[in-house]
Formats: C-alpha cells, sequence, structure tokens
C-alpha cells in the first residue's frame, strides 16, 4: 500500500515498521490495522522534539531530521515528554511521557477486539496516535480520551483535528474515566495501574472490555484483560510483555535513605539462604508473582555500600515507609546472606513465603494470574477465580 501524501522514504518506514510489528505478533496484523497506520501515520502525531538516548538528549525535528524520523519508525518507544514538562538544563531528566512502541500498541488494539461503531474510552491521550488509530478502526465521534496533562492534551487534540479525525479529547484525572460519554463498549488504558479505578467498571457496559498495563511496586510488568459483568463486577487474565509509565496519580518518589531507614533505627538481625537476586533478577515470571503477593512492597540495589564485607546490598520497603528489610552479599557466599529487617513487618519473611508459593506451584508466568475486581477490593488468582493468590497487604 501506498499512500500519495506521504514522502517516499516514510513510505518505506511504515512498511519496515509494519513487517516488524508483524513478526513481534503471534498472528498477522489485522488489516484494519494496518490500513489505520497509513492513514494515520506516526509521524503526524510525534512531536518535533523528541528525547533519545540514556541520557534523554533533546532531538529535534528541524536539526535531525533522519535521526527523528528513525526514532518515529522504529519499533520501540520514544519518550516525548521529561520532568512533567519541566525541561529545565540544570535538571536530571526523567521520562514522563512517551509514544509507546508500535508492536505494543498494536498488540493491544488487536486484544481490545474493537468493531465499528462502538464507543471507546481512552486513558493517556498522550500524543494522540493511539486516539487516531481507534478513531480510524471505531468511527469518528466514537473515541473518547482523557489526558492529565493539559499541554499533551491540547497538543494531541490539535493533531487529531489536523488530521481530520474526531476525538473527544478530555483533559483530566484518568483514574475518574469521563461519566460525560458513558456507558462505554472497551475502555483501553496507556499507563499502568497498580489497582483498578472502580469509576471505570461503572462506565463500562456489562459484556465490556477494561485492558490496561499493570503494575506493581515490585515491577511493572503485564497487561490485564477484564471483563465487566452485570453486577458491577470485572474479572479477567493477566498477559505478559508490557511496560507502562504509571498513572501519575498512583505514582510514589520514595528513596531509601530520604523517606525509609532512619539513624535511630535498630534492626533485628537473621540469615537466609535464599539468594536475594533470585526474586529480583532477570526471571520477569518470579517478579510478576511476587508483586501480585506483596502488593505493597519495593526493591532496589545497593552496590558497594561502603559496609565492611558487602559487595551488594538488597533493600525492601513498603511504600507507606514503616518497614524495611536489607539483604548483604559479600561477593563470595552463594548460600548464606546476612538479613537485616525493622518495623511491624518482617519484609524478606514475607518475601522468602511468596517466592516459595511461586516455586511450589510450577513456577507459574503471568498468563496463568488473573484479578477479579469487586466492591470489596481486589482478588489476584491463579488459573481461575476459585483459585486466590495470597497477599500480604
Amino acid at each position: 500500500m501506498t499512500t500519495p501524501h506521504i514522502a517516499a522514504p516514510e513510505q518505506i518506514a511504515i512498511r519496515d515498521l509494519l513487517g516488524a510489528v508483524n513478526n513481534s505478533l503471534d498472528r498477522p496484523l489485522g488489516p484494519e490495522w494496518e490500513r489505520a497506520a497509513w492513514a494515520v501515520p506516526r509521524s503526524a502525531f510525534v512531536p518535533d522534539r523528541v528525547y533519545v538516548g540514556e541520557q534523554l538528549e533533546p532531538c529535534n525535528r528541524a536539526g535531525a531530521q533522519e535521526t527523528w524520523l528513525r526514532a518515529v519508525y522504529a519499533d520501540d518507544s520514544v519518550v516525548t515528554q521529561v520532568n512533567d514538562g519541566s525541561d529545565l538544563d540544570d535538571e536530571e531528566r526523567w521520562a514522563s511521557s512517551s509514544a509507546s512502541a508500535p508492536s505494543i500498541v498494536f498488540r493491544m488494539l488487536d486484544m481490545l477486539d474493537v468493531h465499528n461503531d462502538q464507543k471507546i474510552l481512552e486513558i493517556g491521550t498522550g500524543t494522540g496516535w493511539n486516539a487516531g488509530l481507534l478513531a480510524h478502526v471505531v468511527g469518528p465521534g466514537n473515541v473518547t480520551t482523557v489526558e492529565v496533562d493539559p499541554a499533551l492534551a491540547a497538543e494531541a487534540g490539535e493533531r487529531l483535528r489536523k488530521e481530520g479525525i474526531t476525538a473527544h479529547v478530555v483533559t483530566g484525572d484518568g483514574a475518574e474515566g469521563y461519566p460525560g460519554n458513558a456507558p462505554y463498549d472497551r475502555l483501553l488504558a496507556t499507563c499502568s495501574v497498580r489497582s483498578v479505578p472502580r469509576s471505570w467498571l461503572e462506565q463500562v457496559k456489562p459484556g465490556g472490555v477494561i485492558l490496561t498495563p499493570w503494575e506493581s511496586p515490585w515491577i511493572c510488568y503485564g497487561l490485564l484483560h477484564m471483563t465487566v459483568d452485570d453486577s458491577g463486577t470485572a474479572s479477567g487474565r493477566f498477559a505478559p510483555h508490557s511496560a507502562f509509565m504509571l498513572m501519575r496519580q498512583q505514582r510514589t518518589a520514595l528513596r531509601i535513605f530520604r523517606d525509609v531507614v532512619r539513624d535511630d533505627h535498630q534492626p533485628d538481625e537473621s540469615a537466609t539462604a535464599l539468594p536475594p537476586w533470585r526474586v529480583t533478577g532477570d526471571d520477569l515470571a518470579a517478579q510478576f508473582a511476587m508483586g501480585l503477593q506483596l502488593r505493597d512492597v519495593w526493591w532496589t540495589w545497593h552496590d558497594n555500600p561502603d559496609v565492611e564485607g558487602v559487595a551488594s546490598r538488597l533493600w525492601l520497603a513498603t511504600t507507606d515507609t514503616t518497614s524495611w528489610a536489607a539483604v548483604d552479599w559479600d561477593g563470595k557466599s552463594d548460600d548464606r546472606f546476612a538479613v537485616w529487617q525493622h518495623g511491624p513487618r518482617r519484609l524478606w519473611n514475607e518475601a522468602e513465603a511468596a517466592y516459595a508459593w511461586w516455586t511450589l506451584h510450577d513456577c507459574p508466568g503471568p498468563e496463568r494470574f488473573g484479578l477479579t475486581v469487586t466492591v470489596e477490593g481486589e482478588i489476584p488468582w491463579l488459573d481461575h477465580p476459585g483459585r486466590p493468590v495470597p497477599t500480604t497487604d
């Protein structure tokens, strides 16, 4: 397929990108999404200034056209905003908004299973590309998209208008949804959540679908696909392979030595045979299971902590900062590690129990887990809703 108004270099880039997306998916991309990718080019939605590399160096379209175009049509995320929009020269840059990798965009759109004339609520407008793709498939006026950042919402709305796409762009708190156009057939979040807002369930029709990236303080990983029933309860399974920025209203910005550990703390000392990297390493299935069980616990590594006999230290802490644990590795032993714990909870004991539960159940991956959301709260489960996962919160 070629589109006359798209320049030849960009047409090549789009074809290459669609090839990469198809290679990454379990099945070929649906023709409706192929057509949408051509009709709603990503370059029309990515801003002229993006941030590239580990240091998030600015890349401006006018001064680096080829670099910018490569970033736009790579099958990778591209950072479009840093520091919530305050890009000051003396600040350390951190990503606060991005255009998601096209492969995960189309994977989620496929999972959402949308049809013409369905009403869609999107949480997290970002650049507006996702909303544009959805509107191309479900029709004009059927997409409502909510963005917490007023500047991003205004820019996305202008891009959609410029491309002749009719969508309702709302500036607001995505956790509240948008009742003005409810009920919806589908709700898609492009930011991760640590708990599913109740308002989402209330605004989706019975039989409707909620699809959202998932995060725990332990790990940002997984997609949650839920169906809403007649009672306002939603239930569904997780899928792997995603990592999104956390919804701003659910952020925590904690540091061990600033917020948790105090000079007057007197921790209890013990030892463990469980290597700390087993619960924080490359096994994302293990980390996902840990996060489902330890719903309010986060961790960080401290290498070379300037403590005699300690090469690396793993810190665990609760998000309310009342309990912490530290596990020390001396750089040599692989079967004995010193443990320090403080506060009302023994976090390393909890971590050991969570890891033991996961191994006892044959080390399940995210696809074997699910979540049910009711008025009373959230219940994670393994294989089916009648098999709840033990949690500590």
